[in-house]
Order: C-alpha cells, then structure tokens, then sequence
C-alpha cells in the first residue's frame, strides 16, 4: 500500500535567536494511507463547506487561534464552539498517524555549541527513520511518498540536500537500501496549493509543541490528537516512538 507523510513545522528553526515565549522547533509528520486520505480530504471539503460555503480555506493553525481571515466567524461564540467540535471529530477518529520531532533550542545549543544541527534537518533525520518503523509494523512492502509545505527557495534546497544525503547514507539505524526500498518520492508544495495532508500536519503541530514545552498542562487540542501518535505496540510509549525531543 501507498502512504504520504506530510510535514509542517511551529516555531522557528534557526539558532541564532530563541523565543522565549515558544524555545521550541518541532516538526510534525502526518502519516496516512492513500485509501484513507480520500476518505480525509472528503470529510475536511464537506467541514470547509459548511461553514465557509467553499473548499478554498486553508485551515491554518495560528490563522484558527487568531480568528483572522475566514475565521473572523469564529468571533462568535457558538459558531466556535460547533466550529471546534466538528473539527475535533475529524482529527480524532480519521485514520491517519502523528510522528513529531521537537528540538529544545537553548538546550540544544548549550549542549553542542557551534556543532548544533539545524533542528529541521535533525528533525526530518529522525521523522524519516521513524516512518519506516512505522510501515514495517504495518506489514512488508509499503511505500511512501513525502511532502512537505515551502517555506523559501534557500531553505528548500538545503532541506533536499540534507534528505539526499541521509538517502545516500542511513541512518544510525536504517540502511539506505531500507530508506531507498520504502521512500518513492519527496516534493515540496505552497500552502495555497490547499493540500489537505499539509493543513491537519499544520494542525496538529502546534498542540504536539505546547505540549512538549508543558507535559503537566491539560491543553483540549493535544488530548484530541494523543492517540494519533505513532507509539510502542508493546507498551503505548510514545515518548522517543511517535514523538522525540531533542536533546
């Protein structure tokens, strides 16, 4: 079988200045069968419509918490309300899986100094080398495809490179032939070509990340979301399964 995993970011990648309020990188896999991502795109088409009269909102996480654009509505309480708890339904029974990569920013350079890795390439090392974990627990022969949002032509090309050379290369735990054998293809797309694998990866990002930086917080879109993330069949560990935090 065919899968995609989409990947967006929260938080900013670069070393040289660190947000106090958010000191955070993470990456966020999103991982789901072709079969089940028509089923996706459908039920996210028929929200939009709903409450949008189109399918051309882009469901942007910091655009949804800031009620700015289209999500103006979202000023009133009961369309928010409704708004939530429809959205929430999708992201807890569709069929997809969660792999996130966070990167503590300050930790990480107090512990490598000027050998600290680009969080997002450290990241993508990682999500890559979980993805064929994943689909080996699902069975032999599964295939995927990578996607992930642009973000400039710079960034891109140091992204590819670094994707390139952990293709020619492995991983401390995947051999390339293994990397070469389960990944067709990593493409990079725009936000506004409105790919919906890209907008619930974007959605659910942002929870993964607060709930790194505060574990003991109950926060409702984290808990929405929890059982996506991509754990040890054995014991339910998630931590250093579906979800890393680097160092």
């Amino acid at each position: 079988m065919e899968y995609c995993l989409f990947l967006d970011e929260t938080g900013d990648h670069g070393l040289g200045y660190i947000d106090q309020n958010f000191p955070l990188f993470l990456l966020c896999g999103c991982i789901v069968s072709s079969e089940n991502l028509t089923i996706l795109e459908k039920q996210v088409n028929d929200f939009r419509y709903n409450y949008f009269k189109t399918t051309e909102v882009i469901l942007h996480s910091r655009d949804i918490r800031k009620c700015e654009g289209a999500f103006q509505i979202l000023f009133d309480q009961n369309i928010k309300k409704q708004f939530y708890e429809d959205l929430n339904h999708i992201l807890s029974h569709a069929n997809y899986s969660l792999i996130g990569s966070a990167v503590q920013k300050e930790q990480h350079i107090k512990r490598y100094g000027k050998w600290a890795s680009n969080p997002y390439t450290l990241s993508l090392s990682y999500i890559v080398e979980r993805i064929v974990f994943l689909l080996d627990s699902l069975g032999t022969g599964h295939t995927v495809h990578i996607l992930a949002e642009k973000r400039g032509k710079k960034e891109d090309a140091q992204l590819l490179s670094h994707f390139n050379s952990v293709l020619d290369s492995g991983t401390y735990y995947v051999s390339s032939e293994r990397l070469r054998k389960t990944i067709n293809s990593f493409r990079f797309h725009h936000k506004r070509e409105n790919i919906i694998g890209l907008q619930i990866a974007d959605l659910c990002a942002y929870p993964l990340a607060r709930h790194v930086l505060n574990p003991k917080e109950p926060y409702i879109p984290f808990t929405v979301i929890e059982n996506k993330i991509y754990s040890d069949s054995r014991t339910g560990k998630k931590l250093g399964w579906g979800l890393k935090v680097f160092p």
